[in-house]
């Protein structure tokens, strides 16, 4: 695992109270040859379906695993126990086949890159994730199932189901990222564990 706590992470308690909101979840984060090659599945569902919709930046992609939820500021006790509890796990790689695009009904209508079989290697990852996680004293937010799926766009005029050219992603690790959500919105890996 890179080390859980990089320098600088938890910032100026002063700039934690003015409005930003943390958010904690583990996930899966392509390499930059597949992460480009999202992007070009992203600008061929754009190019195909021109509704109105808000595009996510690329270095942004993921694919979640368990959501940790959101707090005014970073909560170090939950951001350790989290780390300790994933550091504990061996699963084992897999690949994952990226080959539809779909839509949630809800209020943002979000457009994702998802897959028609999920891998037996991503269910078991999850859960044994998720399990360690609730082993460990970490509430997930909310509680849920998982629905494979990497966000290329918010806010579509429309809901979509489309096919997509398959897109192969060997798995071969998993993080921890630390999300601020504000006036200087980033990501930030601060863990990261290797698949078998």
């Amino acid at each position: 695992m890179s080390g859980p706590v990089q320098g600088g992470l938890f910032g100026d308690p002063a700039q934690d109270a003015g409005g930003e909101v943390h958010r904690l979840f583990f996930a899966l984060w392509p390499d930059e040859d597949v992460r480009a090659a999202m992007a070009a599945r992203a600008a061929d569902l754009r190019a195909r379906h021109p509704a109105r919709a808000r595009w996510v930046g690329a270095h942004r992609y993921h694919l979640t695993l368990c959501f940790l939820g959101d707090r005014p500021v970073l909560d170090v006790p939950v951001l350790e126990r989290a780390s300790a509890a994933a550091a504990a796990l061996a699963p084992s790689g897999f690949d994952l086949v990226l080959d539809r695009a779909g839509s949630f009904a809800n209020r943002s209508i979000p457009w994702w890159l998802g897959c028609s079989a999920t891998p037996p290697g991503l269910v078991a990852l999850h859960d044994a994730l998720a399990s360690a996680l609730v082993r460990a004293g970490v509430r997930l937010h909310p509680p849920t199932r998982l629905v494979p799926h990497v966000t290329v766009a918010r806010d579509a005029a429309e809901p979509l189901d489309a096919p997509v050219a398959p897109l192969a992603w060997r798995v071969d690790r998993f993080v921890l990222i630390h999300s601020v959500l504000g006036p200087r919105s980033q990501y930030r890996i601060v863990g990261e564990w290797p698949l078998a």
